[in-house]
């Protein structure tokens, strides 16, 4: 990204002076209409005069970037409006995140840290949506208190993360959480056959010499199985993948895709409140969601809208082909498999 571009992708983001007009407009428009009156204008409004009537606000956001403070905006937005929130929060870490910096804390002062904007990010949930919010070994017991207070718990997801130095007087940090969590455990949307895993077959078994469970390709041999809450298959971005950035707890795409094609339907809205690099938007782009995302960092939201207009001329996601999600070190196949289909 050079310098001549800045102008033109800042312009494409929101800023909270733009939420606030929109909201102000909202409330106006809806005045005009008739669908508020004087003796209830504050009932219909969030904090700080938001708009929630009209659908105007909501509007305005699909698929933007917000460059604002989380505590800022969140009053200003909608409530209901997010068919799946993502949410990679900082971990109870002291991490410098392009020069704004979060101070790891006692335990206690974490679980307050969460409780000051959890449950506001919560009420922008849909009644039957679905939420996933990531963490490590120290903070992964406060995002379970966390989330317990206002959604149901459906699973805790762990994945491999193979990257980092190793640690000379504990155990090296491999493996991260996700939990899973929905507002009305009987009425979600999880569509298990999108996020099926072709796995290779090691000891391939034949009944009447017909392979049982498993299929002959020209990439190999192969059986697709059900995705359990154990992820070995995603590789963390490094240098040479296209959609690695400077961002230091960057996602990996194939992660982001994985929770969305599970738990958003196609042309469902995906909302981030910390959205970094924009890895969860560039997903959500790429695979037909709308998206939203909240990010204070006006470097980081630079990235993102970089990273989606490049998603625009390529929507691949490395990992995910032929609507299946493969293991790690199979591009080689995966290009087998591809090439065979076209011919």
């Amino acid at each position: 990204m050079n310098e001549e571009e800045i102008p033109a992708l800042r312009s494409k983001f929101l800023t909270e002076a733009d939420l606030r007009a929109a909201a102000i407009s909202g409330v106006e428009t809806s005045l005009k209409s008739g669908g508020a009156n004087s003796a209830n204008d504050s009932a219909k409004c969030g904090l700080d005069g938001s708009a929630k009537i009209g659908g105007v606000l909501a509007d305005t956001i699909k698929n933007k970037i917000i460059n604002a403070d989380l505590f800022e905006a969140l009053p200003l937005l909608p409530d209901a409006f997010a068919d799946l929130i993502i949410i990679d929060p900082p971990y109870n870490l002291s991490k410098n995140f392009g020069g704004l910096k979060f101070a790891g804390r006692s335990d206690a002062a974490y679980d307050e840290y969460l409780d000051s904007w959890f449950p506001a990010v919560c009420k922008k949930l849909k009644a039957n949506g679905s939420l996933y919010i990531c963490g490590d070994w120290k903070c992964s017991s406060a995002l379970q208190r966390a989330v317990a207070k206002e959604l149901a718990v459906m699973n805790r997801i762990t994945w491999q993360r193979e990257k980092g130095r190793g640690a000379k007087s504990n155990w090296k940090n491999a493996m991260e959480d996700i939990w899973f969590a929905v507002k009305n455990p009987d009425d979600y949307y999880f569509d298990v056959e999108a996020v099926m895993q072709k796995r290779k077959v090691l000891a391939p078994y034949t009944q009447d010499g017909k392979p049982k469970d498993w299929e002959r390709a020209a990439a190999g041999n192969f059986r697709l199985t059900h995705p359990s809450n154990f992820w070995d298959d995603i590789s963390v971005p490094f240098w040479s993948m296209p959609e690695n950035t400077d961002h230091p707890t960057q996602k990996p795409e194939k992660l982001c895709a994985k929770l969305i094609l599970a738990s958003c339907p196609k042309g469902g809205l995906v909302f981030d409140p910390f959205l970094g690099s924009g890895t969860s938007a560039v997903a959500a782009k790429k695979l037909g969601r709308a998206f939203c995302g909240i990010e204070i960092n006006q470097e980081y939201c630079l990235w993102a809208q970089k990273r989606l207009e490049r998603a625009e001329d390529d929507p691949s996601i490395q990992g995910y082909a032929d609507g299946v999600f493969w293991e790690r070190n199979t591009l080689a196949e995966q290009a087998r498999q591809g090439s065979r289909e076209q011919r």
